[in-house]
């Protein structure tokens, strides 16, 4: 009998079969330990510009295009429409105070996790809301041994980030033109789970961060655990991982 979150998930979406052939991760708060870096920037950058961010708005909204987030709490804040153009300037802002602060350590487990992946048989992808290349450039330094740039979906990819379903469909386009029953992801984010689910992926939530657990139930997560350590240990336990 199929596990039972895999056999709501297919009874959800339709499907008739699940068949997992590649993971794609998010990045922040899921293969590093960065989301406490970046409410700080955030906060202090968009302060700059008359803007209020709370730690809980850089929680909540991460995962999202950098320059979405800004446009659109300007117009909540100062009711200004702003191109892209400007918002790319405050953003940078932000980038630039991220990148003075300490480099966030690597998540505990998650190199393990993607080591055991791996000898499933299964590929791995990650599909980032940033598009800062020392961030690219670090993660396949970190986990060059199980990911290549050719598998990385980032904000300059796609025109509409998420929570729209756009990056994760990037995401199967460049595992190899994957169905979404053959693709897990593991998001972090709010707006993140909510852009896998539109993509119709199997969709694994791990809770690093605040944010209430009922918030990505709402979103429509498959699973939600609390740390990349606990997926990590269960992992071999799961009926979803491919035996090729």
């Amino acid at each position: 009998m199929l596990f039972l979150p895999v056999r709501q998930y297919l009874a959800k979406h339709g499907f008739e079969a699940f068949c997992p052939k590649a993971v794609l991760f998010d990045m922040d708060g899921v293969l590093y330990d960065s989301m406490p870096n970046h409410a700080v920037a955030w906060q202090e950058s968009m302060a700059k510009f008359g803007i209020a961010m709370t730690h809980e708005d850089a929680y909540a909204t991460e995962g999202q295009r950098g320059v979405d987030t800004i446009r659109q709490m300007v117009k909540q804040q100062q009711g200004r429409d702003i191109d892209e153009e400007e918002a790319q300037k405050m953003y940078d802002e932000k980038t630039r105070l991220f990148h003075l602060m300490p480099a966030p350590p690597m998540m505990p487990g998650a190199k393990e996790l993607m080591e055991k992946i791996n000898a499933d048989g299964l590929a791995i992808g990650v599909v980032t809301g940033s598009g800062q290349r020392p961030l690219i450039n670090r993660l396949l330094t970190d986990y060059g041994a199980f990911l290549d740039e050719e598998h990385i979906v980032t904000a300059y990819d796609i025109k509409k980030g998420k929570p729209f379903p756009d990056p994760y469909l990037k995401g199967l386009k460049k595992m190899g033109n994957l169905n979404p029953w053959e693709a897990i992801v593991v998001e972090n984010a709010p707006l993140g789970v909510q852009a896998s689910v539109a993509a119709s992926i199997f969709t694994i939530c791990v809770n690093t961060g605040h944010l209430p657990e009922q918030l990505f139930l709402e979103k429509g997560t498959d699973m939600l655990l609390g740390s990349m350590n606990e997926l990590k240990e269960a992992w071999p336990c799961y009926e979803f991982v491919a035996r090729h």
